[in-house]
Formats: structure tokens, C-alpha cells, sequence
């Protein structure tokens, strides 16, 4: 998994005996930004002009940037054709300065950094947050250390722009060098990448820094747009004006990609990512608030003359009156974008599709067996502290590319029904007979929670118990994952047997480690670092505190599963800028019986296949 870095973290960069050292440096900005790299010695000094790649010289060994300001950029850098006198690679971002062009990074959304391998896989991302005033920045900084490259975020702005980031570079004539920087983005900035169009109010990606307050909104998610809407009008005024002040209506499946499946798919991952982004430059403007408070307290404190006294009183009143003030404006601007993602989760949640949809919603009434596997399932909900209210449907691709942990810490009956809720969700995701379940419960405690699968005839087979029904089913499934992964290293899977269920399995093992021996468990272990490759998943219903006398033998089973909770918890990051979000699990409504339905669906389209 990606790193998302916060100012100052570092991380160490991949190296290999094939392509060692080769990235890309990708950026996103809200408006069209200038991207330079600079080269430096041990002490980061840069030693001339010929040590910086910029859109007037691009290419540098072992470096290029592009030629003109862009929303977005990808820079290629070769750490292993470096000269061996570079010790260090800063990547600059700067804004233009033709007409037209934002004042400052502190009204354009925050700008982001991403180092990637050539895959696309990222290494490590940057959000760089609380800027105001600057017009330059020094993003990110690539470096040696002990024979190896790491990335740090630096994420330090400069109001006096690039030249005066330049000057603080080291580089000799930074003025001038900057001067003709920018002439030469100038002569090439009629053929820049512009960025995102501006969208309506609703969608998700209007995050606090992409817009100013009474403005229109700026959506950054890079697979959404939005098409022209026509809002509700009163009476007499034409179909084509819109209302002065009024904000288009947000619609659903606004976002790019073929299908509708495909659009609501990342329509509700730029909600995720928008929701994520806007509470961060709130969070960021309030420690910003308070930060200058203290600094400004400190300087009243630290002077004789205003410790008491009348002046005093009035100059502390100031600060704290000018600290309310921010926290106001940026409390403002987040209910703001708040209000436009609500309105946008109104539109999206009862257009999504059964498997994006919680067992709530009308779709399910209309449920048949899909033809197709889709994109995606919904696990639970998202929200975070400052909007309890608003919730970000959790949806995971499919096949799933890792097991999933249901913790019984909490509560073992509900954690047994949140799985069996889980499975009957995938089994109606699939074609009939393209996934089956298997069910290991060792002293059957899960029987209860079990009914739906085994009442609906959804369990091919019946859940295995005792130690002997553990071992057997484990080495079922683990000769199953040798057989399939022999087959595909070879290059015949006409040579798998011809009874072999070649459908997608969930294995739902309830009470670990009850039931489970030396060799069971390393079974197990197996099953979960190499199924999923070859269509076996885990879906785990145990406390791991269970599990300890195991020691740390089983800690990387714990993370190589994804944890979910019966109950809400915070206990979940997002990839962008690390906030904890609340999980909430899709719970079935009191009385209903949505999921014996669909199950019954299921077995009975698996009959008429005759699968």
C-alpha cells in the first residue's frame, strides 16, 4: 500500500536489478503550475544552472520535466544515470504569472505529489496542505542515504515565487533564471494542460481548497466531470438562465467511464476522496488558527511592556478575536462543501446498484442474478467526526484483492452475522455458480447466524466441524490454490482436473484459532498470502486476542487481512491524507428479509444452470 506522507515523513524509494531507480514524479494542481527540478551536492546547494531541469531545458541525465505549465505533470527520473556528485533531487511547483492565473496556491485545491514506479504503482503520495499566500513551493525532496533513495514530503512555500525559491536553492542569478522560466512557459502556455472544468455545486470534489467562499467550485477528482444541468426553475423564467446565485443540481454517475456501474464507481470514490481533502484544509486551517494565536500570545508575554495592563487585555482580545475569525471562515467554507456532498449522497445512494447499495434500498426488490461480476461490492459505510451524518458507501473491487477480518472482540453474534451478510452479498454479485462459500465453524457457534446460507441451500457443502472437518477442508482449499497457481505457472489450465470447481471461494472460518493445529494454521497462512491470486478468499470471524499464544507467529495473517468491525470504529485510513474514518457495517433492517431472498435467488439460478 501506498504511503501518504505528511510534512517531513520520508519513506525509502524501491530499488532493483532491473529498472532500479526509475519513477515518476506525477503532480495534480488545481490550476495549470510550472514544474522544475533541481540537482544538489551533499548539502542540497545547487551548483549552476546546468544542474536544473526546467520547461526552457528539460533534460538533465537521469531527468526530464515537461516543457509548459500544467494541471498535471509526470516527471521522469532515473536515479541510477544520476551523476554520482547528486545527492539530492528537489521537485519545485511554481504558478505562472500570465493574466489570468490564481494569486496564490491558497485559493486553487491543495496540490498533489505521487511517487510511482513505471507500472503506475504508487510509492508514496503528498498532499501539500495550509498553503496561503505562496507562489512557489518545494514539493518533495529525493535523496541518498546509506547506499539507498528515500522521498521526504517538504511542502515549503515561498510568497516571493520562484525566483526567491530559486535564491533559496543556492542557484547563482535566480531572478534572472526565473525570469526566463517563465517567458518560456509564457511562449508555450496556449498549448497547457488546463485543469479539470469547474463543476456544479453537489458534486463531491469540491474541497474547501479548490474554491473560494460565494464562488463556484473547482472539482479535482481526476475521473469526474460534469455535464451541464438545468436546475429547478421558478415559473416564467426560460429553460436556458439559471437563477443568480443558484447552484446546478449534482447528478448521479457524474463522472467519467463506460458504464453507469463504472461512473457511480468513481463518482462515490471522488465523494470519498473530496470528502477526505476538504476536512483536511479545515484541520489545517484550524491549527494554523490556533498556532498563530500561541505565536502571537508568546510575543505579548515575551515583551514587558504588553504583559498587563490595559493595552494588554486588548491585544490578547485582538488575537483571540482574529483566531475566531479563521475558525469561522474555514468552518464556513467546510459546511459549505458539506452541504454540496449531502446533496450529492441524496442524488448517488438510490441510483447505485444492488451491489453498491445497502440492503435498505428498493434495488433489492428488483434483484436478479447478475450476467456479469460487477466492479465492485459495498462493505460498510465511511464517515468522518466532523459530519457524522454523512456517509461514503465503502466499496472494495472485485475479485477482492485481499482476505477480510470480521472482529469478534467486539461482539461474536453480530460479527458472525456481518460475515454471513458479507457472503450473501458476493455470492448475489456473481453469475450463478461463478462463487461458492465454504464454511469452517469448529464448535458451532456460528449455526444461528448460518441459517440464510444453509436454509437457502447457498453452502454446497455443510459447515465443517471439529478439528477433523478444519483439516480437511483447509487441505481442500490449500490443494485447490497448488493445483490452479501449477496449472497457470505453467501455462495449461486445460490440465487442472475436470471436477475442479474453478469458481471464485469464500472461506468463512468462524472461532479461530478453535479447532485449528500447527499444521492447519500454516495452512491458513498460505491461504491467505497466495488465494487470492487464484480465487480463494478468507473471510476471518475471530478475536485475535485468541490467538496469542501464538505470539507474533500469526501477526503477518492480522495484516494482511482487512479489519472490519461489528460496531463502529475509527480504525480505517484513507490513502490521501490519512485521515481515521469511521466504519459502519451494512446492517440488515429490523424485521426484513432481504437476504433470504436473494440467497434463495441465487440457489435457484445456480439450479436452472444446473451448477
Amino acid at each position: 500500500m501506498a504511503a501518504e506522507l505528511v510534512r517531513g515523513q520520508n519513506h525509502p524509494l524501491p530499488a532493483g536489478p532491473e529498472g532500479a531507480g526509475r519513477l515518476e514524479i506525477r503532480v495534480t494542481a488545481g490550476t495549470p503550475v510550472v514544474a522544475v527540478a533541481t540537482l544538489g551536492d551533499e548539502q542540497g546547494r545547487v551548483s549552476g544552472t546546468e544542474w536544473i531541469a526546467h520547461p526552457g531545458s528539460p533534460h538533465l541525465p537521469g531527468l526530464e520535466v515537461s516543457q509548459q505549465a500544467a494541471a498535471s505533470h509526470r516527471l521522469a527520473v532515473d536515479l541510477g544515470a544520476l551523476s554520482e556528485d547528486v545527492h539530492r533531487v528537489h521537485v519545485l511547483l511554481a504558478l505562472p504569472t500570465a493574466a489570468g492565473v490564481p494569486a496564490s496556491f491558497g485559493v486553487v485545491a491543495a496540490p498533489h505529489v505521487a511517487v510511482t514506479t513505471l507500472d503506475g504503482s504508487e510509492v508514496a503520495g503528498f498532499t501539500i496542505t495550509g498553503l496561503g499566500p505562496e507562489t512557489a513551493v518545494v514539493a518533495v525532496e529525493l535523496y541518498r542515504r546509506q547506499g539507498g533513495w528515500k522521498v521526504r514530503a517538504v511542502g515549503q512555500g515561498y510568497a516571493g515565487g520562484l525566483a526567491a525559491m530559486l535564491r533559496d536553492q543556492g542557484v547563482p542569478e535566480a531572478a534572472g533564471l526565473a525570469a526566463g522560466i517563465h517567458d518560456a512557459v509564457a511562449k508555450g502556455l496556449a498549448r497547457s494542460v488546463t485543469p479539470p472544468p469547474r463543476q456544479q455545486a453537489g458534486s463531491p470534489a469540491s474541497s474547501s481548497a479548490g474554491a473560494t467562499p460565494g464562488g463556484p467550485v473547482s472539482y479535482q477528482h481526476p475521473r469526474r466531470h460534469t455535464a451541464p444541468q438545468t436546475p429547478d426553475l421558478p415559473p416564467g423564467r426560460p429553460a436556458d438562465a439559471t437563477p443568480p446565485g443558484s447552484a446546478p443540481q449534482p447528478v448521479a454517475g457524474d463522472a467519467s467511464g463506460w458504464t453507469m456501474e463504472e461512473r457511480l464507481y468513481n463518482q462515490v470514490w471522488g465523494m470519498f476522496e473530496d470528502l477526505a481533502r476538504t476536512t483536511a484544509a479545515y484541520r489545517s486551517a484550524v491549527d494554523f488558527a490556533e498556532s498563530r494565536l500561541d505565536q502571537e500570545l508568546d510575543r505579548l508575554l515575551a515583551d514587558p511592556r504588553t504583559r498587563v495592563g490595559p493595552a494588554a487585555d486588548a491585544a490578547r482580545d485582538q488575537a483571540r478575536a482574529k483566531q475566531t475569525d479563521l475558525m469561522d471562515q474555514a468552518r464556513a467554507v467546510l459546511d459549505r462543501d458539506l452541504a454540496q456532498l449531502r446533496a450529492e449522497s441524496e442524488v448517488v445512494e438510490p441510483a447505485l446498484p444492488p451491489p453498491y447499495a445497502g440492503w435498505e434500498s428498493p434495488v433489492w426488490h428488483g434483484y436478479t442474478v447478475p450476467m456479469e461480476v460487477p466492479m465492485a461490492a459495498r462493505l460498510g459505510n465511511l464517515h468522518l467526526p466532523e459530519t457524522p451524518e454523512l456517509r461514503i458507501p465503502l466499496l472494495v473491487r472485485l475479485p477482492l484483492e485481499r482476505g477480510l477480518w470480521i472482529d469478534s472482540s467486539q461482539d461474536r453474534r453480530l460479527a458472525m452475522e456481518i460475515a454471513v451478510t458479507i457472503a450473501a452479498r458476493l455470492l448475489a454479485s456473481y453469475p450463478a455458480g461463478d462463487f461458492s462459500v465454504h464454511v469452517i465453524d469448529p464448535a458451532g457457534t456460528g449455526s444461528a447466524a448460518l441459517t440464510p446460507l444453509t436454509e437457502s441451500g447457498t453452502l454446497r457443502m455443510p459447515p465443517a466441524t471439529g478439528a477433523a472437518g478444519v483439516a480437511a477442508l483447509i487441505g481442500r482449499m490449500t490443494e485447490r490454490v497448488d493445483l490452479v497457481q501449477m496449472a497457470m505457472r505453467a501455462g495449461a489450465p486445460d490440465s487442472l482436473p475436470v471436477d475442479l470447481d474453478t469458481a471464485e471461494q469464500l472461506l468463512i472460518v468462524n472461532d479461530f484459532p478453535y479447532g485449528f493445529d500447527d499444521r492447519t494454521v500454516n495452512q491458513l497462512r498460505y491461504l491467505a498470502d497466495e488465494g487470492p491470486s487464484v480465487g480463494v478468499h478468507l473471510l476471518m470471524v475471530a478475536d485475535r486476542d485468541d490467538a496469542r499464544a501464538y505470539g507474533p507467529v500469526l501477526d503477518p495473517l492480522w495484516r494482511s487481512l482487512m479489519r472490519l468491525t461489528p460496531t463502529p470504529e475509527d480504525h480505517l485510513a484513507d490513502p490521501w491524507v490519512g485521515h481515521a474514518w469511521t466504519y459502519e457495517p451494512l446492517l440488515v433492517p429490523p424485521g426484513s428479509h432481504v437476504v433470504p431472498q436473494v440467497l434463495r435467488q441465487v440457489a435457484a439460478a445456480r439450479q436452472a444452470y444446473g451448477r
